[in-house]
C-alpha cells in the first residue's frame, strides 16, 4: 500500500487552476522527485498535498486514510512532514535550541530523537553552540531537516532543498536524503529545479511543466538526461 496516493489533484489560487490532473504514489521508503522549472507549479503542488491550499479535484490519500480535505495540522499529526525553501530556523537561537525546542515536545522520547536527527547531519553536532543565523546556507538547511526528522515523519516533503546551498554541503544532504529513505523507511517527496541532484538517487521522478505531468520514469543516474531533455520542451 502507498504511504501517500495522489489522483487526479487539481489546484490553484481562487478560480485560477494551476496544477492539473497530477496522480502519483510514494511507498514508505521510497524517494520521488517532481522536477520543473520555475512557475512549472512544483510549490503549488506542495501546499495543495500539505493541506495549504484547496483541492478542486481530485484526492490525497495518506497512510490509508483520505486526507484531501484535512487541515495541515492534521497531516502533520499523522506523520508528514515538510521542509519548505530558504532554510527555515531561529537565527538568534543555537543549533542545541533550534533542535531542542522541537525533541523537547515530545517527553520521554526527547533526547532519543534529538540523537536521532543529530545523527542525519553530525556537523550540527559540532555547530551545536553555535547561533543557526551564523552557519552557512547549507548548515542551515541541514538544521531544517534534522528539526523535521524529530518529528519521525512516514513522509516527508522538501522544496527546493539545494536553493543557495554550495556543492560540497548538496552531496552530503543528497546522501542523507538516501539514507532516510532507505535505512528509516521514511517515503520523500522532493521538487527541484536541479536534475541531477533529484533523479539520480531518487526511486522515481516525474517531470512537471505547465502544472501537468509530462515524462515520468525510474531514478538514476542513468534517467538524468532524460529528464534534463523533458524539461527542455
Amino acid at each position: 500500500m502507498a504511504m501517500l496516493e495522489v489522483k487526479g489533484l487539481d489546484t490553484g489560487y481562487g478560480k485560477v487552476t494551476v496544477v492539473h490532473d497530477i496522480s502519483f504514489d510514494v511507498k514508505a521508503g521510497q524517494w520521488v522527485s517532481v522536477v520543473g522549472n520555475n512557475g512549472a507549479g512544483k510549490t503549488t503542488l506542495l501546499k495543495a498535498i500539505l493541506g495549504l491550499l484547496p483541492i478542486n479535484g481530485g484526492t490525497v490519500t495518506f497512510d490509508g486514510k483520505d486526507v484531501t480535505k484535512a487541515a495541515p495540522n492534521r497531516r502533520v499529526a499523522a506523520g508528514m512532514a515538510f521542509v519548505p525553501q530558504g532554510q527555515q530556523s531561529f537565527g538568534q537561537m543555537t543549533v542545541d535550541e533550534n533542535l531542542q525546542v522541537v525533541a523537547d515536545q515530545y517527553g520521554s522520547e526527547a533526547q532519543s530523537r534529538y540523537d536521532e536527527a543529530v545523527e542525519a547531519f553530525p556537523v550540527l553536532k559540532e555547530f551545536r553552540d553555535r547561533r543557526a543565523g551564523l552557519l552557512s546556507g547549507g548548515q542551515r538547511q541541514q538544521l531544517s531537516i534534522a528539526r523535521a526528522l524529530i518529528t519521525r515523519p512516514k513522509l516527508i516533503i522538501l522544496d527546493e532543498p539545494t536553493e543557495g546551498i554550495q556543492p560540497n554541503i548538496v552531496a552530503d544532504i543528497q546522501r542523507s536524503i538516501r539514507s532516510m529513505s532507505e535505512d528509516r523507511g521514511i517515503g520523500v517527496v522532493l521538487v527541484e529545479q536541479k536534475v541531477q541532484f533529484a533523479v539520480e538517487r531518487a526511486d522515481f521522478y516525474y517531470v512537471l511543466a505547465a502544472g501537468r505531468f509530462i515524462a515520468a520514469g525510474k531514478g538514476g543516474p542513468d534517467a538524468v538526461s532524460e529528464a534534463k531533455e523533458a524539461m527542455r520542451v
